[in-house]
């Protein structure tokens, strides 16, 4: 049985109240959907999203453009957690379409959270843009959105020393799993400074080495 559902016709969600319904900020955790995938490697920006959605109060159930999503606050500013479900090399087909139904400049209001295999495990990377870095998930976003000019979260996972798919949708244990769970903490403080325009201190803050 799924958790997720679509919306009621004339819903309002917790994030919606007040004088606008639009969010302000789309946060997006990449990953790919399905039980086999959950707490892999590729998958901590789904992960980094349970973390704040439940750090912030925010239920992410609802779903629409190929993802699973849901609205309200982090402080006082209104958000949209997102996981999309198009599976990680198309994570654009589902972010471009949120971020035009709600009018979103990614550069204004866009973060993107994703593994990184170049960074050691728990180590956080923020950056205020950039290029894909050879990331499929970051690669498909912007050529969906156009631009490479959004924020991003990357969330180390270790460096791989085999194979590369095997290693990214292979599960963590032991000290590289700890490690990865306080950055989900970690990076759900950080995004509270991002979501005000905060993004130096945040990367003053959180871009140490681990």
């Amino acid at each position: 049985m799924s958790f997720f559902r679509k919306r009621l016709p004339g819903e309002t969600l917790p994030g919606e109240k007040g004088k606008s319904g639009a969010p302000v900020v789309v946060i997006a955790g990449l990953g790919n959907p399905g039980s086999k995938y959950e707490h892999t490697r590729h998958n901590v920006g789904f992960d980094a999203i349970d973390v704040i959605a439940e750090k912030y109060g925010i239920e992410v159930i609802f779903q629409k453009f190929h993802a699973v999503y849901g609205m309200g606050r982090i402080g006082d500013v209104k958000v949209l957690l997102m996981k999309p479900l198009t599976f990680m090399n198309a994570s654009g087909n589902a972010i471009a379409p949120m971020l035009q139904f709600y009018k979103i400049d990614p550069a204004k209001g866009l973060i993107v959270i994703s593994d990184d295999v170049n960074l050691a495990a728990g180590q956080l990377r923020i950056r205020a843009k950039g290029s894909a870095g050879g990331h499929n998930g970051l690669k498909d976003i912007i050529d969906k959105c156009g631009t490479e000019g959004f924020a991003r979260i990357r969330i180390g996972v270790g460096e791989n020393t085999g194979d590369m798919v095997r290693h990214v949708l292979g599960r963590m244990d032991g000290a590289d799993s700890k490690r990865v769970a306080e950055a989900y903490e970690e990076a759900a403080e950080a995004v509270a400074l991002m979501v005000q325009g905060r993004i130096e201190e945040a990367m003053n803050q959180y871009n140490r080495k681990k």
